[in-house]
């Protein structure tokens, strides 16, 4: 059970507190609400802040959590409401208004994100996406690099009530509790998401207490509108999140006093009543008051820290009006991490002879040799270290005897949590290098989604400030009687998104090469595998021990002259036993070549090979509706249009999904028989 009834120790109040702190707490809050009150004038104005969400009523908790944090120790994820945090943090105004206005020394992210997003990823105080509540897995996967490097600090991640809703910031804690991380989880609960009542959204009165029947997790409650208890419940459960090694929950009883964002009128679901309540615990309004109460302070001495704040807003609105835009060629910069540069074999093309290693094979010795390498190479998947087992595959096997359970680990059947902890875990250092076994099939890599896309971006949008650093491992496609969830292939929709790669290899020696490429490399990497030929003799190849491809190189895998198959993955092989029956049959000389790469993607390989056969038929295992084989066929009339004899051809699976029943899957699948009859009809044309 949660450890709820472990009383909070009164570490600050009003009497006692040391003066100075009391007057750079004060500070802290008047010129953070100065530029909360002055934020919605920049849209008037058209100069920025187009979106912008008042943390009026939140002060307490936000100068709280930024007084607790430590740069050099700590790493917070902030959320979209958290201008406080931050500038208790240590963010100046000229930042703050700098992240408002989008200006291109933004230090969040150079303008690349949207305005109220604030962070410091230089003192991790990290970039968090609009995708509220997405970072708690993020925090979750720091906190397992603390403990992973006996790390002492805590992680801190802040949201409000309502995004604890979303099924992510369950497997976060689930996942914090279970693995016994030091990270805080801090609710500023206002009562509303957006307009959504608090009563809509959950049960319980407070949403914390959803969590009770969690092991090794603390609950805190306190009073986010006062910043003695809020100090008091933030610097509790740091000390215990960190001498513990357990996570806690921070739950703040907050007031949101303007609308939502300044798109939102809360004039229309709350009552004036309601809005006079919220004006009179206005917890700046409050602290103040007690400074004056115990005669801390002087009426006269807190004008002049409020002038004082003033001045130093204007001096920073003149500086932050005076700073660069983003420059309109900047668009292309840091949409993916520096790629690993093979040295031996610039190609990705080799001569080795000797005995031949099946596909599964050439992935798992690769996996270990990388391991061995670098010893900041983590794996972790679902069912993938157990025993002697490696996964549905055994693609892994042996792989935690040898490196151990620190480095080689099962996770839970939650495929994003799977994918956002590689994602936080990678925020701890440069250094880290992630595989995930994604999903146990492809088809089940669906609910990791959000955590993808949010990975795709997170190098472009912090303008190169972090990159997550994740090889994706996918077992995809079909030709094993595995029907839906089990056959699919989906590289049509993950080579939509800019911010990855992704490779689909045909033959062990290409799985070796691109493994090792993508695990050095910096940025994401979705490295898919034709599960049917994994232990495929067609597909096996003799492996060079230090065998590297490069990202965007084709392979032409068969020379010809009179037409050219475009291909990859298990169509691959089709393809060559279709050219060679072909040749034998007309003497047709045909050009096989293979991928390898989708994303990037060889568009000189193709355009040459058009500009040789004049002929292009395209062939992959998914649908034609909507497949990767369009953007090729697009590419070739783009670029290659002048070369053509005859149309461009696409094969690949029908427009179903794949069925179970073999006769099922025949008929959805392309084969041998239908590659010949389209190249036949293309021939002649």
């Amino acid at each position: 059970m949660a450890f709820t009834d472990i009383p909070v120790r009164k570490q600050f109040n009003i009497k006692t507190t040391d003066k100075k702190l009391l007057r750079k707490w004060f500070h802290l809050l008047v010129l953070g609400r100065i530029l909360d009150d002055r934020a919605p004038n920049y849209l008037k104005q058209a100069i920025g802040w187009s979106y912008h969400a008042p943390y009026a009523g939140h002060d307490g908790i936000q100068l709280a959590i930024g007084q607790v944090f430590d740069k050099k120790t700590d790493h917070l994820y902030p959320y979209y409401r958290d201008m406080m945090t931050v500038i208790s943090a240590g963010l100046t105004a000229e930042e703050i208004i700098c992240n408002g206005i989008s200006k291109d020394n933004d230090v969040a992210g150079g303008g690349r994100h949207m305005s109220n997003h604030f962070a410091k990823p230089a003192w991790n105080i990290h970039n968090v996406s609009s995708s509220t509540g997405n970072h708690t897995v993020h925090a979750t996967g720091t906190g397992r690099a603390f403990t992973k490097y006996n790390h002492k600090g805590v992680v801190i991640s802040s949201q409000g009530e309502s995004s604890v809703s979303e099924g992510y910031v369950y497997e976060a804690i689930n996942g914090a509790s279970n693995e016994q991380l030091p990270v805080i989880f801090v609710f500023q609960d206002n009562g509303y998401g957006i307009s959504v009542p608090k009563k809509d959204q959950t049960a319980n009165r407070k949403v914390a207490n959803n969590f009770l029947g969690f092991k090794n997790l603390r609950i805190i409650h306190c009073n986010g509108k006062d910043v003695f208890d809020s100090m008091n419940a933030m610097a509790e459960a740091k000390d215990w999140a960190i001498n513990n090694s357990m996570p806690v929950i921070v739950q703040a009883n907050c007031v949101r006093i303007h609308s939502h964002s300044n798109s939102d009128r809360h004039e229309l679901y709350r009552d004036d009543y309601e809005l006079n309540y919220v004006n009179q615990y206005d917890p700046l309004a409050k602290y103040r008051r007690l400074l004056l109460r115990y005669k801390r302070f002087t009426e006269d001495e807190l004008v002049e820290i409020e002038n004082k704040a003033k001045e130093e807003v204007k001096a920073a609105h003149k500086k932050a009006m005076s700073a660069p835009d983003p420059s309109p060629g900047s668009i292309h910069d840091f949409v993916i991490g520096p790629e690993y540069k093979p040295g031996k074999y610039p190609e990705g093309i080799h001569t080795e002879e000797g005995p031949k290693k099946k596909l599964i094979e050439a992935i798992n010795e690769t996996l270990k040799a990388e391991f061995r390498n670098n010893p900041d190479t983590f794996i972790w998947g679902q069912d993938i270290a157990y025993k002697e087992k490696g996964g549905i595959f055994n693609v892994t096997k042996g792989m935690q005897k040898e490196f151990g359970k620190q480095r080689v680990f099962n996770a839970p059947i939650a495929e994003d949590f799977i994918m956002g902890t590689a994602n936080g875990m990678s925020k701890f250092d440069k250094k880290i290098r992630i595989v995930v076994e994604g999903a146990e099939f492809a088809d089940y890599f669906w609910p990791a989604m959000e955590q993808f896309v949010e990975t795709t971006h997170e190098y472009w949008r912090s303008k190169g400030q972090f990159s997550p650093n994740i090889t994706v491992r996918l077992a995809s496609g079909g030709y094993i009687g595995g029907g839906l969830y089990h056959s699919q292939t989906i590289e049509g929709t993950l080579t939509t998104f800019p911010g990855t790669r992704v490779v689909y290899p045909s033959f062990a020696d290409d799985a070796a090469g691109l493994l090792r490429t993508s695990i050095r490399s910096e940025g994401m990497t979705v490295f898919l595998e034709p599960k049917s030929l994994y232990n495929a003799p067609v597909a096996a190849t003799p492996v060079p021990e230090d065998f590297e491809v490069p990202f965007g190189k084709a392979r032409i895998r068969r020379e010809g002259k009179d037409l050219s198959m475009i291909t990859y993955g298990n169509t691959t092989h089709m393809c060559l036993e279709v050219a060679e029956k072909l040749e034998k049959e007309s003497g047709a000389d045909i050009e096989v070549v293979d991928l390898r790469s989708l994303l990037p993607l060889d568009i000189d390989a193709i355009r040459a090979t058009v500009k040789k056969t004049g002929k292009v038929l395209v062939v992959h295992e998914d649908k034609v509706f909507g497949g990767f084989g369009g953007e090729i066929a697009a590419i070739v009339a783009d670029k290659a249009f002048e070369y053509l004899d005859g149309p461009v051809r696409r094969l690949g699976s029908a427009f179903t999904p794949v069925g179970f029943n073999r006769i099922l899957e025949k008929a959805i699948l392309p084969d041998t028989d239908k590659i010949i009859q389209a190249t036949k009809e293309l021939l002649d044309y």
